[in-house]
């Protein structure tokens, strides 16, 4: 059988497969441009994307588990993890081919990286991809000369590839870091680790080398008595240095394994200051909080290409689905939603461009990045969950068969509003970046430049900066207590707004009409709470049609 012939099996079941995922996407693309000043060429990932990875990601999701081999054929604790063959070639064409993890270090930039995250999309692929760069992050900005050795090998510049791992949270205290076991001690001069409660330790037995947050003895209680370690698969002898009690039955996100991992006297290297540890660990949740962004947009996208091809195909009452106004209404609100937080999503990443070399207490553009990446985080969530959903009932009875794709995307949005903290850490360590950096102050500033340039749709820039001033005030005004009930709501209101402005300053500044549409289509769904116009619904393909370049050159030709 020839390899065309097994690319068309898949085919049978996903209607965005064989598709270059990247190019279809001229939303992305018009956002790219507006945020980074052009549009990176991620053609031939794109291509991998919409096709052998679309594929491999859901068949490891439905028959090709990680599994923990805890022994070996000669008795041996090995506790390594076995993954599937297709896994591995991902992984190592992800890193090495396409150079997911190099941008930020070998002359690209995180717009890249991210945008790599969007396309491959599946969540525990990306979380592996993740991780390590969060590993190879931190010793490349905080790492003594040994440790930064270490990261062009996470970063697939070597021949061995070095997988990393973040190994924060545990058992007791889970976002809760202050509330952290693990001991770490001097025994000569060697830093050793002491504790059985790492309980969410996703990349066990792939990860070469893992960050671990431990109490340094004496040191004081509550997060900010934390060191940050690093603690390799070895110990200095060659043997295992820590144990893997047991692998996790999760409901998504299955490709990357996730474990409970014993310390007992294992050995770890301080990291940079050990005081400064809360500080480097809370630094690199900033990188995985605009991944998952990126990995909750880019299931959302997956899905609505799903949703959108089968809506073209399918008939029902005579007619195609996307001739019937409910589901072009459908249609548009799954885009709105999907290319508003995209805008929130990409600001994130611009601003963490220009700031991410700054080092504790951070600077003023640090923290605004920060700020943004805790609403972007959440609303990117909040809306690939929607999308999702919805995507699932446009397919009615096969949205929710294991057999087909649109389940599993389900299933993995899903989890994206909890991994790098849910919704209510979020919202705690957004007023955090408030009430004691002042970003909002930035924010405020950035926004009023922006709408003060735009020549059209000015009464929706203004509208957008009257919501936020006026949800500042209201909750920076209050009590602490009173502050954090409304947290989420302030959250979701700046979000709402800042997307707004960003998406009519884009529409202005390319000349695109379009993208000023779905600005005015976002701010009278989101913030001003209305119901689409009917004729917006009627002109309503101009959004929703995001191929629509491939859609003339198929009809065309």
């Amino acid at each position: 059988m020839s390899e065309d012939s097994w690319k068309n099996v898949y085919s049978y079941l996903s209607n965005s497969y064989g598709k270059n995922h990247f190019t279809i996407d001229k939303p992305f693309q018009q956002l790219l441009k507006y945020f980074r000043g052009a549009v990176p060429d991620l053609t031939p990932l794109g291509e991998f994307a919409g096709g052998e990875l679309l594929e491999i990601s859901d068949y490891i999701d439905k028959g090709a588990h990680p599994k923990h081999i805890m022994w070996s054929i000669d008795g041996q604790r090995v506790d390594e993890v076995w993954i599937s063959p297709m896994q591995r070639l991902v992984l190592e064409r992800l890193l090495k081919e396409y150079h997911v993890n190099a941008y930020p270090y070998k002359g690209g930039d995180w717009f890249q990286h991210f945008a790599s995250i969007y396309l491959i999309s599946d969540p525990g692929i990306a979380c592996i991809l993740t991780v390590t760069n969060q590993t190879a992050y931190t010793l490349y900005k905080y790492g003594d000369a040994y440790q930064r050795t270490l990261v062009d090998g996470m970063i697939g510049e070597n021949d061995k590839i070095l997988f990393g791992a973040t190994w924060f949270t545990e058992v007791q205290g889970g976002s809760d870091l202050g509330a952290n076991l693990v001991e770490a001690y001097k025994d000569g001069n060697t830093w050793k680790l002491n504790g059985i409660t790492k309980y969410f330790a996703s990349d066990a037995g792939l990860a070469h080398y893992a960050l671990v947050t431990a109490r340094p003895k004496g040191a004081p209680s509550g997060a900010k008595g934390l060191g940050l370690f690093l603690a390799p698969k070895l110990d200095s002898s060659g043997r295992r240095n820590f144990l893997i009690r047991r692998l996790k039955e999760k409901s998504a996100t299955i490709s990357v394994p996730t474990g409970e991992v014993e310390f007992h006297g294992s050995e770890a290297q301080p990291i940079g200051e050990l005081n400064q540890g809360i500080y480097y660990t809370v630094e690199t949740l900033t990188v995985s909080r605009i991944a998952n962004a990126f990995g909750a947009l880019g299931l959302a996208r997956k899905a609505y290409l799903e949703a959108y091809y089968y809506a073209q195909k399918r008939k029902a009452f005579g007619k195609p689905l996307i001739e019937h106004p409910l589901v072009r209404r459908d249609l548009l609100d799954m885009e709105v939603y999907i290319e508003g937080t995209m805008a929130l999503a990409l600001k994130s990443v611009s601003e963490f461009q220009k700031s991410w070399m700054s080092t504790p207490p951070y600077n003023e553009n640090y923290n605004y990045a920060r700020l943004l990446t805790h609403i972007a985080k959440n609303m990117t969530a909040d809306m690939s969950a929607y999308v999702t959903k919805m995507a699932m009932e446009l397919h009615g009875g096969i949205g929710f068969l294991r057999e087909f794709p649109i389940e599993r995307l389900h299933r993995e949005a899903l989890i994206t509003p909890i991994w790098e903290g849910p919704s209510n850490i979020q919202a705690l360590d957004m007023l955090e970046a408030l009430v004691k950096k002042k970003a909002h102050l930035t924010l405020i500033k950035d926004m009023e430049n922006l709408v003060n340039q735009l020549k059209e749709d000015r009464d929706l820039g203004d509208l957008a900066l009257r919501s936020i001033n006026e949800s500042l005030s209201g909750i920076l005004g209050m009590q602490i207590q009173d502050a954090q009930y409304y947290a989420k709501d302030l959250l979701n209101t700046l979000g709402n707004a800042v997307a707004t402005v960003l998406l009519l300053h884009a529409g202005e500044s390319l000349g695109s009409s379009r993208l000023r549409t779905v600005g005015k289509l976002y701010a009278t769904r989101f913030l001003e709470g209305k119901v689409y116009p009917i004729e917006d619904l009627r002109g309503g393909d101009v959004v929703f049609m995001i191929d629509e370049v491939e859609l003339k050159a198929e009809t065309n030709g």
